[in-house]
């Protein structure tokens, strides 16, 4: 990634809003747009996004379940199975 080329002032979006969603759309780039010389927002493709927020959600999820297993609160692999068969089962014989 370039990031010289991918960071770019604010009066580049005002100027040339067109052409800066065109490039981001059709590059899959992320553009970092600059006020006052420091870095206020990014414009990312929706696709991108969508894919930036599943990750987010993953490793939430990830710290989740690792603090979960340092607190000690864990079930073996066999009890979740029996669980998980047991939960099956009743719910073909209720079906």
């Amino acid at each position: 990634m370039n990031q010289r080329a991918d960071v770019k002032p604010i009066t580049y979006l005002k100027n040339r809003t067109a052409d800066l969603v065109r490039r981001v759309s059709e590059e899959g780039r992320t553009v970092t747009i600059t006020q006052n010389g420091e870095a206020k927002v990014v414009v990312m493709d929706v696709e991108v996004y969508d894919q930036w927020r599943k990750a987010m959600a993953l490793l939430k999820v990830l710290a989740h379940a690792e603090a979960e297993v340092e607190a000690g609160r864990t079930v073996s692999q066999v009890d979740v199975f029996r669980r998980a068969e047991a939960l099956l089962r009743r719910a073909v014989l209720n079906g």
